[in-house]
């Protein structure tokens, strides 16, 4: 094998296949700025050229480029380096308490639930620990003056917060007192509208005509699984929305 590949990398020649090392100068170029985003870069046949390698290995190493996104491959036109998409933050996860006091309200909230149980195997299968696993269980209602907004059924993994049920979440939430001992590094969001079941209702002071909002949140941090959660909101008490600049470099989501 001849050419810039072989000069940029001739070590690795006998340890990967060709149309990695392919792949990997290509990535190179674009990474380092010298094919910026929407750049075309060079034909096919000019990269035969260029690298010495056969033209059956440059179309593989492009098409597996293209298909992870990082190349455009227009038919009768040439290949570009695709935009540069803008990297979404980590959710940002306020607490309720500081979204109710920002509108103007007064939060209270009133624990209903807080202790240690078993996961279930479903539960245990969302958190990624074994059937049986110790976990706690918190529930809790917030309240802007005196009125339901979330109702918040949460579940933690010990191994993250293993003094969590010593706490006096009427002082503090229990999103604040996470987020304080060990921040999440990965965030899942997914919204749903829900009828509530008759114990949400009750909780909520809703009738179990009036949809709700429900929030269900899993955390990370690093590897482990650290909540798997479920905030349930009066569809006619509460909105979630969230505001960002779509060109900038960061997303921001405010639950």
């Amino acid at each position: 094998m001849t050419g810039r590949l072989q000069a940029d990398s001739q070590a690795a020649l006998t340890a990967r296949p060709l149309y990695k090392q392919v792949k990997d100068y290509i990535e190179q170029r674009v990474k380092s700025g010298d094919w910026p985003p929407e750049t075309r870069i060079p034909s096919e046949n000019e990269l035969v050229k260029t690298l010495g390698v056969s033209r059956m290995t440059i179309n593989r190493a492009l098409r597996e480029l293209s298909n992870a996104g990082l190349l455009i491959r227009l038919q009768g036109v040439g290949t570009y380096v695709a935009p540069r998409k803008p990297v979404s933050a980590l959710l940002e996860i306020r607490s309720i308490a500081d979204e109710i006091e920002m509108a103007g309200g007064r939060h209270t909230s009133t624990v209903h639930l807080l202790q240690a149980e078993k996961a279930s195997p479903v539960l245990a299968a969302r958190m990624e620990i074994a059937p049986g696993s110790r976990v706690f269980h918190a529930i809790l209602v917030h309240a802007d003056r005196d009125v339901p907004i979330q109702l918040a059924d949460r579940y933690v993994n010990p191994a993250v917060a293993p003094d969590f049920l010593k706490q006096d979440f009427t002082r503090t939430t229990p999103n604040e007192y996470l987020v304080s001992i060990c921040p999440p590094t990965e965030v899942e969001h997914i919204i749903e509208a829900v009828l509530p079941d008759q114990r949400t209702g009750r909780l909520l002071a809703i009738n179990r005509h009036e949809p709700c909002l429900v929030l269900h949140r899993k955390t990370w941090v690093g590897n482990t699984v650290a909540t798997s959660s479920r905030f349930f909101y009066p569809g006619s008490r509460y909105r979630l929305g969230g505001r960002f600049k779509p060109a900038s470099d960061s997303h921001r989501v405010i639950t």
